[in-house]
């Protein structure tokens, strides 16, 4: 008998203010084109005033709870994957929690930017195996716009607000092989070398403020194609499979480009990856938890698929997951 950590649920909250390419167009020296053809993006959803990341967190939560059949009272841990949170401390998942109502657990939040949502999977799996939670909420949540510099052209097209979640339960009915449901295995990686090609200039020990993006997109790009590449080799490899095995791949959502050099040295067609950042912009930790519901209310993702799961992000930070939905 295997312990494995299977989602049970998903949800996704998006603000109601959409921002397209032709808003851009009336408050930076940008094109329509420009945008599309360096990133893919065509609008993204921008926080109202005085919506916070917790706001978004709770809404993507309460989804994910009725998908999965759950109430607040079942929850054993809260997992907050963010890096722009409402207070330096405490953390959106204690808000999370409270304003849920969920009983007395572990609740924290997790920083590793665009990768967050990987590495909370780890962390998800790794408290459900040890058996310190039997079901956990695990949410990935991003209000990017207050930490854009609104004046550059070249990270104020790139990023949106929102929230994904997924909520996930120990079943002990794994018997160790691939067709297994559940996490399968996670693969996490970390070069702090490479922090200064995507990073924010502010914070509270430095500055004293949030401070704004500042990116070197090129080398950002030219990183992400390959530390992609590897690391999703190392799960087919870990895993003996092919990429003909996966039924679908599940990028974090930052840049059609780098999805589509992904999917090309996977050798996969690209009607087998998930693609939402035309419409939701990069909106980091939660862009993938975004897209996976995306996926499942669309009817695509159904029990029993097999999804690879990467990102990379600031630090920078990447990983990948596979995961039988």
């Amino acid at each position: 008998m295997i312990i494995r950590s299977i989602i049970k649920g998903c949800g996704s909250y998006l603000p109601e203010k959409i921002l397209t390419n032709a808003d851009l167009e009336k408050m930076v020296e940008t094109t329509d084109e420009w945008i599309v053809q360096r990133s893919g993006i065509k609008e993204r959803h921008i926080a109202a005033q005085g919506e916070t990341t917790a706001d978004m967190a709770v809404a993507a939560a309460q989804e994910a709870l009725r998908h999965g059949g759950m109430t607040p009272e079942d929850i054993e841990a809260v997992i907050v994957c963010t890096s722009t949170p409402d207070h330096t401390f405490p953390s959106v998942a204690i808000e999370v929690q409270a304003r849920l109502g969920i009983p007395p657990c572990p609740a924290f939040d997790l920083q590793a930017v665009c990768s967050g949502f990987v590495y909370g999977l780890s962390i998800a799996d790794m408290f459900i195996k040890t058996g310190q939670a039997r079901k956990l909420l695990l949410i990935g949540a991003e209000k990017f716009s207050s930490i854009v510099d609104w004046n550059d052209r070249t990270t104020c097209v790139l990023f949106g607000d929102g929230a994904g979640a997924v909520v996930v339960e120990a079943d002990e009915n794994g018997e160790g092989t691939i067709k297994d449901r559940g996490i399968l295995s996670t693969h996490l990686r970390a070069d702090g070398r490479l922090k200064n090609i995507l990073y924010v200039n502010g914070g509270p020990a430095t500055t004293g403020t949030s401070g704004v993006i500042v990116m070197e997109g090129k080398e950002v790009f030219r990183h992400a194609v390959k530390y992609m590449a590897e690391i999703v080799s190392e799960v087919l490899e870990h895993h003996k499979i092919t990429a003909d095995d996966i039924d679908w791949l599940v990028p974090h959502q930052a840049n059609v480009r780098i999805i589509e050099a992904t999917a090309k040295k996977l050798g996969l067609d690209m009607g087998k990856v998930v693609v939402t950042v035309d419409k939701h912009g990069n909106s980091s930790a939660a862009s993938i938890p975004l897209a996976l519901d995306d996926a499942v209310k669309q009817g695509r993702i159904n029990a029993g698929d097999l999804l690879l799961i990467e990102a990379l992000g600031a630090g920078l930070t990447w990983g990948a997951a596979l995961v039988r939905f």
